[in-house]
């Protein structure tokens, strides 16, 4: 941490950078226009940052051009002040890079069917920036990936332009948190991590989000910084999967994992509550520990405890499709031709994302059992699926239509009272009917 405490002389690009970062006149641009990447360009609006997005998505492009958000957790009144302003613009032609001093890259990296990372976004990134390098720009990669990825993967294709990093240019790594569909915890307020190639860099990195976050937290390297994002994500991983591991011991002995947990909870030290659920969903959790398992096995390490936790989270999909199977069954119906009703596809509440929804694999897994399948969703109202579209359902008319609920995503905004009374049979996966102890409720 010395490198990043103590005094640094700085180049003639990096003070020029700085001024025009403090009196605000640096312009801002961010690569993907995502859950991460447009709350990032809206927050540096915010800070006084003139801002251009640039996606490879046309279509959000040309929303953001005519003031149309798409994001529900963005303030809507702030976006449309600076779309109509112009101080937020967005594009699909990179060469509006050539006019940016700092870059924040926050495009897609996922895994390969192999497991493996994907760093094709990354990289098409790094190639487009390294056409438009110019002496005095900050570059920030915000993707999750792999320790290294910044040094080992960025900063070549960078380097191919003959500038040089913490004197011409300045590269950092700062690991994005969104958490989606958070009220309290937003881009702004969430402690902005942030790691550079080198200490000029930092310095720069820090400066610059010092103007939009609360809280910065510099640390001595870019390896640190995504080894960051990997020990969240891998943390919460490896505690659900406990968790699921919990329940389904509980389940096998007759007993409440929900009242177990409460009351373990109750302790004000040594114990930290996490809860199961029907599977892990998101972009996040079940494919950042996938990068950590990969970089550290190319390092010649076996991470066995975060496969298995992987591995035991893989099962809950199944795990609550036998838990339908039982209910019916007690119910003297099989799954084949029982009209099941799925509430909430997205993979948590209150959002619209459907990325590594664990909704998904229980679909595909009742309708090979021989359920005929229909779901409510507020936020998603369709399903495109490889053969054909589902339509989101009036959640009391598909429930009383229905053989069995299956409650998979907990959406805030639906009402699970009158869902008591209108299902003849429910299995509930998130505990979100607690209060209800009738005998056609059926709990994970």
């Amino acid at each position: 941490m010395s490198q990043v405490t103590e005094e640094i002389i700085l180049s003639s690009s990096a003070a020029v950078l700085s001024q025009k970062i403090l009196n605000k006149t640096a312009r801002a641009g961010v690569i993907g226009l995502g859950y991460v990447g447009l709350p990032l360009a809206v927050e540096l609006g915010r800070a006084g940052f003139s801002v251009w997005g640039l996606d490879t998505d046309a279509e959000k492009a040309s929303k953001i051009q005519a003031g149309e958000c798409y994001i529900p957790d963005i303030d809507q009144h702030l976006f449309h002040k600076l779309a109509s302003e112009k101080k937020l613009g967005a594009t699909v032609d990179d060469a509006v890079l050539a006019e940016c001093d700092t870059v924040s890259i926050c495009v897609p990296t996922p895994l390969r069917k192999t497991k493996d990372p994907d760093l094709s976004f990354i990289l098409a990134a790094a190639e487009m920036l390294a056409r438009r390098l110019h002496p005095g720009m900050l570059i920030i990669l915000e993707s999750t990936t792999y320790p290294g990825t910044t040094e080992e993967a960025i900063l070549p294709v960078l380097d191919q332009s003959g500038l040089k990093v913490g004197e011409d240019f300045f590269l950092c790594f700062s690991p994005e948190r969104v958490d989606p569909g958070n009220e309290k915890f937003k881009t702004r307020n969430i402690p902005k991590v942030i790691g550079g190639v080198t200490p000029q860099c930092v310095q720069i990195g820090a400066l610059f989000y010092a103007q939009v976050m609360d809280t910065i937290v510099p640390v001595g390297s870019t390896r640190v910084a995504e080894m960051v994002k990997l020990l969240e994500n891998t943390f919460r991983m490896i505690n659900i999967g406990l968790a699921n591991e919990i329940a389904m011991m509980c389940d096998r002995m007759g007993i409440d994992v929900w009242e177990v947990i409460d009351a373990a909870a109750t302790k004000p030290f040594g114990f930290m509550p996490f809860y199961p659920g029907p599977g892990l969903g998101g972009h996040c959790i079940p494919v950042d520990p996938h990068y950590l398992s990969w970089k550290t096995k190319q390092a010649g390490f076996e991470p066995r405890f975060i496969e298995l936790a992987s591995q035991i989270n893989h099962q809950m999909p199944l795990f609550v499709v036998e838990k339908v199977q039982a209910a019916l069954n007690e119910h003297l119906k099989p799954v084949k031709n029982s009209r099941i009703h799925l509430v909430g596809v997205a993979y948590k509440r209150n959002i619209s994302d459907l990325r590594e929804s664990p909704a998904l694999d229980i679909l595909g897994l009742l309708e090979k059992r021989g359920g005929v399948i229909s779901y409510t969703d507020p936020f998603a109202p369709e399903l495109r699926l490889e053969s054909r579209t589902l339509h989101s359902r009036p959640l009391l008319e598909a429930a009383a239509e229905s053989d069995c609920v299956v409650i998979i995503t907990d959406h805030t905004n639906l009402d699970y009272a009158a869902l008591v009374e209108a299902a003849p049979l429910i299995v509930d996966t998130r505990n979100v009917l607690k209060n209800y102890r009738q005998p056609h409720i059926f709990r994970l």
